[in-house]
């Protein structure tokens, strides 16, 4: 059933972006793209330091050493993201597949799976305090504020849902899920999910380590505020510059609009309606406002597919390396297969 929604929800999307793009000129929205040129490359770069910050955000949620180094958390944030934008998952299957990632650092499942669920808690609640912020500097400019009562809508309901999913992990929820998820480990063994024993407690001990909290909430805090930049040098680039209070409007709200699309994978035509409404105050024309988009598309097409090669090439080391233990035998001897 989910599956089937997710396809819907994939038509739908490239139909309402099909129909952006045909509406406001394909051919001028590509001429455009084409013409940013070193803005393509620094909005490569400023995501690049954002995905460091946002693997530093995550290492910081474990609670105690040893701790894989932030190069392998910026590595396998780079890959969570790739399977979210890319891949029919409801934006959670990057979690699930960094947390089991990360189990293979040395983390007990269950540890890796609260991790990156109270690391996706945290990003959720500082992105509505960057759309809040965001709200504000709109509010105290000379521009139409029409935009404003669409954002506030969608903020409020992110943070009920935020503090719902808060509360879940605080009341116990995670411990319901760990037990039918080890019932389901016993049942079939090959599932392999004898690991998230400890679930529950782990995220408990994540909530109650303040102070790795508060660093990953300054490192996501950061993470957001630095997609600033990437407006900033994208719409200098399409010719079109814009002040950094403006960029930080535009990237604020844009983005809290695109996470109201989450059940549209890749919020396809959500991120270009959103960008052309929250870029109307500051006379950015539409058909400019899809090119940045196109722009951060871009940049997600070149990190997504990198990060699902990163994926799938560790995936295929690790099945070489079991069939390599498995399968050597004493010199002289034929290899065996795969038990």
């Amino acid at each position: 059933m989910l599956k089937r929604w997710l396809l819907i929800g994939y038509g739908a999307g490239a139909v309402a972006l099909i129909a952006i793009l045909a509406y406001y000129g394909i051919g001028t929205i590509g001429l455009a793209v084409l013409g940013a040129g070193w803005g393509l490359l620094g909005v490569m770069l400023v995501h690049a330091v954002q995905l460091w910050f946002l693997g530093a955000a995550w290492r910081a949620l474990v609670p105690s050493p040893p701790r894989p180094s932030i190069a392998a958390f910026w590595r396998l944030r780079w890959i969570r993201e790739g399977v979210n934008n890319l891949l029919p998952v409801a934006h959670i299957g990057g979690e699930v597949i960094g947390a089991r990632l990360l189990g293979r650092h040395g983390l007990p499942l269950g540890l890796a799976g609260a991790t990156a669920t109270v690391d996706l808690t945290v990003e959720m609640v500082t992105q509505i305090l960057f759309t809040l912020v965001g709200l504000g500097l709109l509010m105290i400019g000379p521009h139409d504020r029409a935009v404003a009562s669409e954002v506030t809508l969608g903020v409020a309901i992110a943070l009920l849902f935020a503090a719902a999913f808060v509360a879940a992990q605080r009341s116990g929820l995670f411990q319901l899920i760990e037990r039918v998820l080890l019932r389901a480990a016993e049942r079939w063994p090959g599932l392999a999910l004898d690991g998230i024993r400890g679930l529950h407690h782990s995220v408990q001990a994540i909530h109650a380590h303040r102070q790795g909290l508060l660093v990953g909430a300054a490192c996501h805090g950061i993470a957001w505020a630095l997609g600033t930049a990437e407006v900033w040098v994208a719409l200098a680039a399409l010719g079109h510059p814009v002040g950094l209070r403006e960029a930080f409007v535009i990237e604020s709200l844009g983005a809290a609009l695109r996470s109201a699309g989450f059940f549209v994978p890749g919020a396809l035509g959500v991120q270009e309606a959103a960008l052309i409404l929250v870029c109307s105050p500051f006379g950015v024309p539409p058909e400019i406002a899809v090119a940045l988009s196109m722009v951060k598309r871009v940049r997600e097409l070149g990190y997504g597919l990198a990060g699902l090669a990163a994926w799938q090439w560790s995936e295929g080391y690790r099945l070489i390396r079991a069939t390599s233990s498995h399968g050597v035998g004493e010199p002289g001897k034929p290899m065996r297969g795969p038990r």
